[in-house]
């Protein structure tokens, strides 16, 4: 079977062709409709665009994209043609936990008594939502659908707005629908803030009006904000990125273990969609060098392994360049890849 991959997809490519398989691997910008000829399987990211401008008259009928957010694949017209599609789900929880975890303590510090909002509460946002609890904050979590379907334990966005010393946004981003979260943080929400210390969007961009955050910000209603993602990006707003404390090039969930858990997960629905009985190639990570960290604290030791200030002082300095410097981010390794040992003798 041929099969179209971005080549930005790692650990993809080998596991294809050990099953078999021929594969081409591009760029995602460079994945046409023509490159698509005679391809019965395409697996992408997000630049990739898959609707019927892409697809109309191609082979294609597998999608498999790794990653979580699925706003780049029309749903609609996939479920008409005939084409199935998967996302990973979760796959990168763990590393957008580490960058949310990483922010708070680089610009906040001490957390325990605080507030946090957390806007989303899918994997995600369940993960942060408990690590907040466990490190001593107090945990307010605002999920529409869920709240919907009869699920407890859910507030309103504006008692986020007038609780929170913290709010972290991590809905996926529907732009119609029963619970649409396009500008879900728009003018009204930010200039509701009572108490707000800090800001974060690790989501999409467009589920934050970024106008009405850098208002918010030159205003003095928010204190502080830190963006992975951007309204437009790759070209960003240059007044919003030079007003946040910390800017990245959407890589939140850039870590090795989740692009290798996004791999897996979507091979194995390929696998599924085609029938492959034999064992799936194993994919593995090799122990990260220097894998003991020794820590007075457990906020000194996630710092030590992982710290967003460098990658937004790159980000800050060459803004132009926000589409290389996501394509070629050395991915990180998660604290669960490390042996952390926290005592107060670690000085």
């Amino acid at each position: 079977m041929k099969i179209v991959i971005d080549e930005k997809i790692p650990y993809i490519e080998d596991a294809l062709r050990s099953m078999g398989h021929s594969v081409v691997a591009l760029p995602g910008t460079a994945i046409t409709r023509d490159v698509l000829a005679g391809a019965q399987a395409l697996f992408v990211r997000t630049r990739t665009l898959c609707n019927a401008a892409l697809l109309e008259g191609t082979p294609v009928r597998f999608i498999g994209t790794a990653t979580i957010g699925y706003d780049h694949i029309d749903a609609a017209y996939c479920a008409a043609a005939g084409i199935e599609w998967h996302n990973a789900a979760g796959c990168n929880a763990g590393a957008v936990l580490q960058y949310v975890q990483s922010v708070i303590y680089s610009l906040i510090g001490d957390v325990r008594g605080l507030a946090i909002g957390v806007v989303g509460v899918g994997e995600i946002g369940s993960r942060v939502a408990r690590w907040a609890s466990e490190a001593g904050m107090t945990v307010y979590r605002n999920d529409p659908p869920r709240a919907a379907r009869g699920e407890a334990g859910f507030v309103s966005l504006a008692d986020i707005a007038s609780k929170c010393d913290v709010v972290t946004f991590h809905p996926t981003l529907q732009k119609g629908g029963d619970f649409p979260s396009y500008h879900l943080a728009d003018e009204a929400f930010f200039s509701s803030l009572k108490r707000c210390r800090l800001f974060i969007n690790a989501s999409r961009g467009p589920v934050v009006d970024n106008g009405a955050l850098l208002r918010a910000l030159e205003r003095g209603c928010l204190q502080m904000a830190a963006l992975d993602v951007w309204e437009g990006e790759p070209e960003i707003s240059i007044p919003l990125l030079n007003k946040v404390h910390i800017a990245t090039p959407h890589i939140a969930g850039y870590s090795a273990e989740g692009k290798m858990n996004a791999t897996r997960m979507v091979l194995e629905a390929f696998a599924r969609f085609c029938g492959y009985s034999s064992p799936l190639p194993e994919l593995s990570l090799p122990q990260p060098p220097n894998a003991l960290v020794k820590a007075v604290t457990l906020k000194d030791a996630l710092l030590a392994i992982y710290s967003p200030h460098a990658d937004s002082e790159v980000l800050k300095s060459a803004p132009e360049s926000f589409e290389q410097l996501r394509n070629e981010y050395e991915l990180r390794r998660e604290p669960s890849s490390f042996n952390i040992v926290v005592c107060p003798e670690n000085v």
